[in-house]
């Protein structure tokens, strides 16, 4: 069977790449994805067996399911906005959307769900199924909107994830060569929060300072307190960062501001150790007011902590290890970037697995970066992967070899 399911994939290596590079040359920004949703709607539509929903959540949001008798509800789920960055490479299949590319790979992932639900339409079509798969083509992993929600929690709330057993999602890896896969337990990917404050002082001539309170002289001593809060006042053995991303002053050489603008990402694992970064925060900003200064200061709580539930992990694990040999499996976090679907595996059973794709060569092609691509075998095995996951909770009956 497990041959059987890796040969499938493999039989569909030149339409994953096909769909692969269709996506990659069109990108969508998050919330905007009109044509990748019609294509993927469409290509779902092609297929026996699957009934088609349009604007789940948002109004790009498509899921597609399969259903076969009763049994267990499994949901697989891609993501596919791209970001706002001016792509380097040149490729026949590079981004003709001026500053806008898939440097995170929800192209691959977009085209791997696509022809998992391919090949379980051909196997539920011969009698080998027995349940539902839910095939969950999400918008806006990338960016959140004003309210500052993502696509996840809309998707969550309209019902896509309603009535499912457990639910897995995929990303690429390009610290990982083609062939690999790395999954971790329990919380892989980071709280992601934001704070946003404004120092208020008097301002005043550049020449005379002494007779103005200087908010870009309070700005260093609060610097100095923000970048101590990691490995001073949190531990340095919690995975914790506070990074500042814009300071905003000033209008010319000889005027003091009266305001500076400062604002920053908060990323964490832990629930308690996300509580304790915003009240360090708070006690960083306290310097202010004794140098003579008024701040205000807000938060904003972003995606939750990806949590990989252990059984789910297990289930990937012997997916991959049964589909193909000399597969290594890296068990370690995946770092303290932010994933969206952290808000599915707070409310049922999941799991994220990283699949390798880097590409061979001197230049580092991280994500969202302009020189980001793939090695694109990853595909199949990605492709495969998920079809077994299908196998391995029990929606897939016997396969012949």
């Amino acid at each position: 069977m497990n041959q059987s399911i890796y040969q499938f994939a493999k039989e569909m290596e030149e339409q994953l790449i096909s769909w692969r590079r269709h996506f990659h040359q069109f990108p969508e920004l998050s919330f905007k994805e009109f044509r990748t949703a019609a294509f993927v709607a469409q290509a779902l539509s092609d297929m026996e067996g699957i009934k088609v929903e349009k604007g789940v959540g948002l109004i790009t949001g498509v899921v597609g399911q399969l259903k076969v008798g009763k049994g267990p509800t499994v949901a697989l789920r891609a993501d596919m906005d791209a970001l706002p960055i001016y792509e380097e490479n040149e490729t026949e299949y590079r981004s003709t959307h001026h500053g806008v590319m898939h440097a995170c790979g929800h192209d691959a992932h977009t085209a791997i769900l696509l022809a998992t639900a391919k090949i379980l339409s051909n196997l539920a079509k011969e009698g080998h199924m027995q349940g539902t798969v839910r095939f969950i083509f999400q918008p806006a992993e990338e960016t959140p909107d004003q309210k500052g929600f993502s696509g996840s929690p809309y998707l969550l709330e309209a019902g896509a994830y309603e009535g499912v057993d457990v639910a897995f999602a995929l990303h690429m890896c390009p610290w990982l060569k083609s062939g690999d896969i790395q999954i971790h337990d329990g919380y892989s990917m980071a709280n992601v929060d934001e704070f946003k404050a404004t120092i208020i002082g008097s301002g005043g001539h550049g020449g005379y300072p002494e007779k103005a309170t200087d908010p870009t002289w309070m700005l260093g001593l609060l610097l100095q307190s923000l970048h101590g809060i990691v490995s001073r006042r949190i531990s340095a053995l919690d995975q914790a960062v506070v990074s500042i991303g814009e300071i905003k002053a000033g209008t010319a050489t000889n005027i003091i501001p009266s305001e500076v603008y400062i604002s920053g990402t908060i990323r964490s694992y832990q629930p308690d150790v996300r509580e304790a970064l915003e009240e360090e925060i708070k006690r960083a900003f306290s310097v202010i007011e004794p140098l003579g200064g008024k701040y205000n200061l807000s938060f904003h709580r972003g995606e939750p902590a990806l949590y990989n539930h252990h059984h789910c992990n297990l289930i990937i694990k012997s997916a991959a290890q049964k589909l193909k040999s000399g597969i290594k499996v890296t068990e370690a976090p995946f770092g303290l970037g932010g994933e969206d679907f952290g808000y599915v595996t707070k409310q049922l059973p999941g799991a994220m697995f990283f699949l390798g794709c880097s590409l061979l060569g001197e230049l580092q092609r991280e994500l969202h970066t302009p020189v980001f691509d793939i090695d694109e075998s990853a595909l199949v095995l990605g492709t495969a992967i998920f079809v077994q996951i299908a196998a391995e909770c029990g929606v897939i009956k016997y396969v012949g070899v």
